[in-house]
């Protein structure tokens, strides 16, 4: 019989790492984004 609290500790654990690769992506697309607009502000486009 498996214990309960082991499942819940898996399902928050799962839920951070999901989180947390959401985070890292999002904040690497908007310094993508930043690192753009500075390129394209300098090259005068």
């Amino acid at each position: 019989m498996p214990d309960p609290n082991s499942s819940k500790t898996k399902l928050w654990l799962k839920r951070l790492g999901i989180g947390g690769f959401l985070f890292f992506l999002i904040k690497g697309l908007i310094w993508l984004g930043v690192f753009m607009v500075v390129f394209f502000q300098k090259c005068g486009t």
